[in-house]
Parts: C-alpha cells; sequence; structure tokens
C-alpha cells in the first residue's frame, strides 16, 4: 500500500507492519518547509491501520538539511513562536505518538535534520552522516526542539560548543556521542533498520507504547515522581492480555501471539 495525500512524504506499508516513510524533495536536500512539517505531524498523528512500526528516511543523498530558507518568511516575534510550535506539535507527534520510529541517518543531518532524527527511537547511520547545527552562522536560535532532545543526548556543554563554532561531526564521531545507535557500511542502512523494525514489530504492543511513551516523560520528572510513574507503567502492562501472552509463550517455549487489545 502506497500512501496518498502528503505534498513531500512518500509513505508505502511494507509487510510485518512497517511504513516506510521517506521525505521526497531530494532537490532541496529534504529541506524543512512548512508543508513537509504539515506532512509529518499528519503522519505520526494519525498513522495508517496495521502500522507497527515506522522507518524513517530522506531520498536522495541526504537525510535532511534542516529549515529551507529559500521558504524562510519574516515573522513578528509572536509569529516565531507559533511556527516555533508548529515544529514542536509535529515532533511530539512522531516522539510520543506510539508508533516507534527507526531513522536512517545518511549525507546532511543538519539543523531542523537533527531536531527530527532526535525524536526518533532508533538511529541507524551510514557513513556519509554528517551532523551539524549551524544556526549561529544564520542569525538564528534551534526551534524545532534541539535544545531539549539533542541537549539530553550531547549535554548542554558540548551542544553550546557545537552551536558557537559551527563545528560538524561526521558518522563515527556522531556514533561515539550517542547521535546514532548503529553505524552500518555504505548503502546498509534500510536493511539494518528493517531487522530492527521486525525485531519491534515484534513486541508487546502495549510494552513498545510504554517505552516509547513513558521513558523519556520519566527522565524529567523528580526521582520520586518517576518511581511513581514506573509503577503505574508496570502495573498497566503487567495486567494486561499482552503480558500474560508474552509469559505463557516463555513458559511453553513457543512463539508470541500478541493481538492487538480492544
Amino acid at each position: 500500500m502506497t500512501g496518498t495525500g502528503f505534498r513531500h512524504l512518500s509513505v508505502t506499508l511494507e509487510g510485518d507492519g512497517i511504513a516506510l516513510v521517506r521525505m521526497d524533495r531530494p532537490d532541496k536536500r529534504n529541506a524543512i518547509n512548512d508543508a513537509l512539517i504539515a506532512d509529518l505531524g499528519a503522519f505520526f498523528g494519525a498513522p495508517p491501520a496495521g502500522a507497527k512500526v515506522a522507518i524513517l528516511l530522506g531520498a536522495g543523498d541526504h537525510f535532511c538539511a534542516g529549515l529551507d530558507l529559500a521558504e524562510h518568511k519574516e515573522r513578528d516575534p509572536f509569529g516565531v513562536m507559533h511556527h516555533s510550535q508548529s515544529w514542536h506539535r509535529a515532533f511530539e507527534a512522531l516522539e510520543f505518538g506510539g508508533l516507534p520510529v527507526v531513522s536512517v541517518l545518511h549525507g546532511a543531518v543538519i539543523g531542523g535534520g537533527m531536531e527530527i532524527a532526535m525524536s526518533t527511537h532508533v538511529r541507524v547511520a551510514e557513513p556519509t552522516a554528517t551532523y551539524a547545527l549551524p544556526e549561529g552562522r544564520r542569525g538564528i536560535f534551534v526551534g524545532g526542539g534541539a535544545s531539549v532532545r539533542v541537549s539530553r543526548i550531547l549535554g548542554a556543554d558540548r551542544m553550546r560548543e557545537m552551536m558557537l563554532t559551527g563545528r560538524r561531526y561526521d558518522a563515527r564521531a556522531g556514533q561515539d556521542l550517542g547521535l546514532s545507535h548503529y553505524l552500518v557500511g555504505a548503502g546498509e542502512g534500510l536493511d539494518k533498520a528493517r531487522e530492527l523494525a521486525r525485531t519491534i514489530a515484534g513486541n508487546a504492543p502495549i510494552s513498545n507504547y510504554m517505552m516509547l511513551t513513558a521513558l523519556a516523560r520519566i527522565g524529567d520528572m523528580a526521582m520520586t515522581e518517576g518511581l511513581f510513574a514506573e509503577s503505574l507503567a508496570t502495573a498497566m502492562t503487567q495486567t494486561s492480555a499482552h503480558a500474560r501472552e508474552g509469559m505463557a509463550a516463555f513458559l511453553e517455549k513457543r512463539a508470541t501471539d500478541f493481538k492487538e487489545e480492544s
């Protein structure tokens, strides 16, 4: 099944419940404009029935080169805040919408491209991946969540140095810093992403949901509140039909057969 209705996304629902989501502006290095943001928010806000995992990648030689400066509009401060928050909403749907997302990072992963990538849950990089936050050279500041998501991975100190100096990290450095989880050979990213997506799709759906929606939020909480939230997530999962099936399959030494709960 191939999805329609998007201006800058190509969506194909493959077997095993894997949705292949490709940002499709290769002539612009998949740079972000308002239509692409709207597409991402629409897809991840309401994924197609049957999708268990998404693989997100860019068409052509690059993942995403960040804000499309050719379509950048001057706005007053209130307008800029609304625009920034439209990015926040789209990337929140991506991170917390309940659909696990594996990204394939190659070529430019710059500015807003890093903000998209760091909203995904599992990141596979190819050797061409290059990471940068060049906003300082453009007289602007990150506005799509990097100050939270990228900073959580790099730490505020390293992110600040990266922005001040315009430092670029190559794929190996990005892997060492945690910007990617897997570093594979040239052209191997999609195959690795499919392998990982099949594994994730085989998990209990309720466990996947809790991992996506609870862990980052617990990380924002004080210890006492975090432990309480953990207990709530545990109670929801361990009393589910998915848990009963998973335990029974383990004891009976058979494959699990998870079904969507009503």
